[in-house]
């Protein structure tokens, strides 16, 4: 059973038989919105970015997005870009799957973002989201769904932590402006 997580809200991910999880994969998903124009409505293609910034002791010590599709470990790994989006509304338009089991001890905190690369806002996208499946059985662990739009071309979405017992999850949801992930990292820090 999926969790939709609220800003702010965390979630412990451990199975529900009390084992740990090994594989997550954190999915985006998008459409564009369509717009009114001279002929009609119609959408234009937007290019949204997931991307994983690894942190340890609150530095950035990797990414993987859509220039780096592999961390320098091997842990984490980016399924590819995707330029227009279309899924929306439960398929992943975009993936980052994260061996927990072989991320580095150093490594506390994993922070997914979203960012417009082509610079639209997210005014012009609906049915936007990032989840979180245990890839080992394809269940659906939580959904933090992006509502209404907005004069933001980026999103700090949610992050993996470790405690004590293993990872938690943390829907962050802070809107900000960057094309890439470079320009979120003063948006990230305050959430680590």
């Amino acid at each position: 059973m999926s969790v939709n997580l609220s800003k702010g809200q965390g979630i412990s991910l451990q199975k529900s038989d009390g084992g740990a999880l090994t594989a997550v994969r954190m999915g985006l998903g998008w459409r564009s919105a369509p717009r009114r124009g001279l002929f009609g409505r119609r959408t234009s293609e937007i290019d949204l970015d997931a991307s994983a910034v690894l942190f340890a002791d609150k530095k950035p010590i990797d990414v993987v997005f859509f220039q780096h599709l592999v961390s320098d470990d091997g842990a984490v790994r980016h399924t590819g870009d995707n330029l227009v989006g279309g899924a929306g509304q439960g398929g992943d338009d975009e993936a980052i799957l994260v061996d927990l089991a072989r991320v580095p001890v150093h490594i506390d905190q994993i922070v997914f973002t979203v960012n417009s690369f082509t610079g639209q806002t997210f005014a012009e996208v609906q049915d936007a989201f990032c989840r979180l499946v245990d890839e080992t059985t394809g269940q659906e662990l939580a959904r933090y769904t992006l509502t209404g739009g907005g004069d933001y071309t980026a999103q700090v979405m949610s992050k993996v932590h470790r405690t004590g017992s293993g990872w938690q999850m943390t829907a962050i949801g802070e809107p900000c402006v960057g094309r890439t992930f470079q320009d979120l990292v003063p948006a990230i820090v305050p959430h680590l």
